[in-house]
């Protein structure tokens, strides 16, 4: 059983009877799920995983002090607490008393603050071309088990995928940084007999690589650690993921590098056919620099698409 399972269970064979039973005018404010932080909320746990904050829990979200008071608030974190401590063989963690616990009552305007810097969910540009990606995939990964007031589904949909022009704005900066670390600055370092540098251009390839992939399937990247789990589940993601590890764990000896090399440009040109199925760009060829401008010059927002191409990386 993974987190997921295990909170829902927890959720619909002690929670709910709980809200039905203590809080029914409360009903229809509130909603319940487990999404944010951990490998639990994306599915990715696993007995490893289990060394912290792997326990029964979930989430009480609530809406403004207009609608469920501080009292109603205080009373609900009561009996939220006072649920089975243990549950199909797993102990719950006792709450802290400073906070920055990951289950039992959130107000959503703190939860979405905390993780946005947006109380409501609601992003300006700027927000939305530097908030860190893995935000967003907190943001909007788990699942929900119940939401009768409809806000938190609300949010959460419209924080689903980027805008297209700020996904076309981060697209074409990640696009430049591919071509200028692997199609150029890679075969370059190896001439100057510096295989250290040559060894980041191919990571720098790499990390560059995986985000112009998430953005392309309009997801958002996981934070690093399960970020190539989560491009397995991507269409094409096993075998873009077998190359880019070949990548990052393969030496520059001259056989390997030039396998690299091979690796670097099979990528770049598999990465340019989807941007042409996805009509992101209409040239011809391989060279991620052409591509990347192209899809700058797409954008329609005028003052987006003249900040430096860089600017959303």
């Amino acid at each position: 059983m993974n987190g997921l399972e295990l909170s829902r269970a927890y959720y619909e064979e002690c929670g709910r009877p709980m809200l039905e039973t203590e809080f029914p005018a409360l009903l229809p404010f509130l909603a319940v799920g487990l999404f944010g932080e951990g490998s639990e909320c994306f599915g990715y746990d696993d007995t490893v995983s289990r060394d912290h904050d792997f326990e029964p829990g979930f989430c009480i979200f609530l809406p403004g002090e207009d609608l469920v008071s501080r009292r109603d608030a205080f009373l609900l974190e009561r009996a939220y607490a006072a649920l089975p401590k243990t549950f199909r063989g797993f102990a719950r963690s006792r709450l802290s008393p400073v906070g920055g616990n990951r289950h039992g009552v959130l107000r959503m305007a703190d939860y979405f603050s905390k993780t946005l810097g947006a109380p409501d969910g609601e992003l300006n540009l700027m927000q939305w071309l530097s908030l860190p990606e893995q935000a967003l995939a907190e943001a909007t990964n788990g699942e929900l088990f119940m939401d009768n007031f409809g806000e938190l589904t609300r949010i959460r949909e419209s924080l689903r995928t980027y805008p297209e022009d700020v996904r076309c704005k981060r697209l074409a900066g990640y696009l430049l940084l591919m071509a200028q670390a692997g199609q150029y600055n890679y075969t370059r370092c190896l001439k100057h007999g510096e295989s250290g540098a040559a060894q980041l251009a191919a990571g720098e390839f790499v990390r560059s690589t995986l985000s112009v992939l998430f953005l392309l399937n309009r997801r958002y990247q996981p934070y690093y650690k399960w970020v190539f789990r989560a491009l397995r589940s991507l269409p094409d993601g096993p075998a873009f993921a077998a190359l880019l590890e070949q990548l990052l764990t393969t030496g520059n000896r001259p056989a390997e590098a030039e396998e690299k090399q091979q690796i670097i440009e099979a990528v770049a040109g598999s990465v340019a056919d989807l941007l042409r199925a996805q009509g992101l760009s209409d040239l011809d060829g391989s060279e991620l620099e052409r591509h990347a401008y192209a899809v700058n010059t797409a954008i329609r927002d005028g003052e987006l698409r003249n900040l430096h191409i860089l600017a959303a990386v």
